[in-house]
């Protein structure tokens, strides 16, 4: 998809320079991918203490039990 931006030169350069990367594109992808891995963990952490789990949970077992289905 073309699409035609109005970015930070000074940004951009730096970032460049940090990710040792040579062309603007690839830069602005690893950026794209980078920002969606980080809201991606930081919303799995957000789910901390909000799940519940049996006290009574085997989880060696069931994981026994799911090899031997195979």
């Amino acid at each position: 998809m073309a699409t035609n931006l109005a970015l930070n030169d000074r940004l951009l350069r730096r970032a460049m320079k940090i990710g040792t990367m040579r062309t603007k594109r690839e830069t602005v992808n690893t950026a794209l991918k980078e920002f969606i891995e980080r809201r991606q963990q930081k919303r799995i952490l957000e789910l901390e203490g909000k799940i519940l789990f049996r006290e009574d949970w085997d989880y060696k077992k069931d994981r026994n039990d799911r090899e031997y289905c195979r």
